[in-house]
């Protein structure tokens, strides 16, 4: 009997690394079941991003009647404080903790900013859109405290994912990275879908009552998730702490000069913002376009962020198999930024063909390009931080990263309103009169900002991937003391 068990074991472990999603990406030092609960921050940050740019985007209008201007106001909030990035990872970098810790100071924080927000924001806007006795308080009032809880779960997600993503690095070692890359993008992936459905079950009888036991639920959720996910990863080094005392600590601007002098820092921080840019303009168009120009319905639209979320899973996956193969990130990132032209000029051409099919298959591949995009640049980006520098480069992406989408947001919605103001009244000819006219302009830009993204990373596809010189601090350790 014991044989038997012991062939049934052997035989599942052979299988797990082959089938099981993610379980070649465990080492020696960080086990799976490590890494599957360090990467439960990005879980709270999907969270976190679906409440701010989704759940209460439609709320406070809908519901809560409060004007358009104020929500996108409340909404571009958080993206004043994602240019900090690089400052939150500089100073996770040179951070000096009687404890000997770097990292779980700053997740600690940014948890706590982010409860803080969450925990407030319903009264906040309650409030703001003066409902019950929320009336009786000044209008000003609700504006300042609605601003200042987005900007609470903004600051607090960014400072997460920043000191998260640089305390992965410290742990895995750099023959893992590109795996747990794609774990890391998967689980925010997932977050974001999961806390969707979510939210939208237990909102779908919408009372002021629901609206702040919702909001406070996501507060002790995010809590909990990052507790868990910080508990005993970062190894306690007090020798570190007192040996680093007679050490003179850089300023934030030498370690930016120091930090863009690496080789291809800048040309690598360009094409994230050209890319991204690229990518973020449609985040809000696709479902017009379809309902506008194609004629699809609402439950048709509604499939279609199905669809680009599908495609950005399936991104994520082929690039961490393949990267695992040793390949190069860079041309991975190219790569995906190559295959966005073709998709972009198939939704264009949908237009034309009124093809509902042609327009999905963009879609996708929208999806898949941006899936390969994200993730090789991350893992590039990894790759190529200096063991003392880790933080500071994953700001400086997450910085550029996160402000590049949105303005691509912003610029995608402006741009398109304007061109189809100006095509509505004649401008362009009655043949491009039509809904289509500035939809396609968008479209169109994308696609030239996709190959400036591919020229700009062509001097840092070498063929070969880049990594660390020599292991991080925390690299391949044991669990912390």
């Amino acid at each position: 009997m014991k044989r038997y068990s012991y062939q049934i074991v052997s035989a599942w472990a052979r299988l797990g690394p082959r089938f099981l999603p993610f379980a070649d990406v465990a080492t020696p030092g960080v086990p799976l079941l490590r890494l599957l609960r360090l990467s439960l921050f990005q879980v709270s940050v999907g969270m976190a991003m679906v409440l701010l740019v989704g759940t209460l985007n439609r709320v406070m209008i809908v519901e809560l009647h409060v004007p358009a201007s104020i929500v996108a106001a409340m909404v571009a909030l958080p993206m004043f404080y994602a240019p900090l990035r690089a400052l939150i990872g500089f100073r996770s970098d040179t951070h000096r903790s009687e404890l000997g810790w770097r990292r779980v100071p700053f997740i600690w924080m940014g948890s706590m900013i982010q409860f803080g927000g969450l925990a407030v924001m319903p009264f906040a806007l309650l409030v703001l859109s003066g409902g019950g006795n929320a009336s009786q308080w000044p209008v000003w009032v609700g504006w300042a405290a609605g601003g200042i809880a987005f900007l609470l779960v903004g600051a607090g997600l960014h400072t997460v994912q920043t000191a998260g993503l640089a305390l992965t690095t410290d742990l895995v070692p750099p023959e893992s990275q590109a795996r747990v890359v794609g774990l890391m993008c998967v689980m925010l992936l997932l977050g974001t879908i999961v806390s969707a459905l979510l939210f939208g079950a237990f909102l779908a009888e919408f009372t002021p009552a629901r609206l702040v036991q919702v909001l406070q639920a996501a507060a002790v959720a995010t809590l909990l998730l990052n507790v868990l996910a910080l508990w005993k990863q970062e190894t306690r080094r007090p020798s570190r702490q007192r040996r680093e005392q007679t050490e003179p600590v850089p300023s934030f601007r030498q370690a930016w000069q120091s930090h863009l002098a690496t080789e291809g820092a800048l040309a690598r921080l360009t094409a994230i913002a050209l890319g991204t840019l690229a990518f973020g303009m449609q985040d809000v168009l696709l479902e017009p376009y379809g309902g506008q120009v194609l004629g699809m319905t609402v439950g048709q639209t509604t499939w279609l962020t199905a669809a680009l979320a599908a495609g950005g899973l399936a991104g994520f996956s082929w690039a961490s198999y393949v990267l695992n193969k040793n390949a190069e990130p860079a041309r991975m990132a190219s790569f995906g930024a190559m295959l966005g032209i073709p998709a972009f000029s198939a939704v264009i051409y949908a237009a034309s063909s009124q093809s509902v099919a042609l327009f999905a298959c963009g879609v996708v591949l929208i999806g898949f390009g941006a899936g390969l995009f994200s993730h090789g640049n991350l893992t590039l980006t990894m790759g190529r931080a200096d063991k003392e520098q880790a933080g500071l480069a994953l700001g400086a992406w997450g910085a550029v990263q996160a402000s590049a989408a949105g303005l691509g947001v912003a610029a995608g919605g402006v741009l398109r309103d304007t061109v189809a103001a100006m095509a509505a009244s004649g401008m362009f000819g009655s043949r491009h009169a039509g809904a289509a006219t500035g939809y396609v302009v968008v479209y169109a830009l994308e696609i030239l900002l996709l190959v400036a993204t591919v020229v700009v990373m062509s001097p840092l596809c070498t063929g070969r991937q880049a990594r660390r010189p020599s292991p991080g601090p925390y690299e391949g350790q044991g669990v912390g003391r």
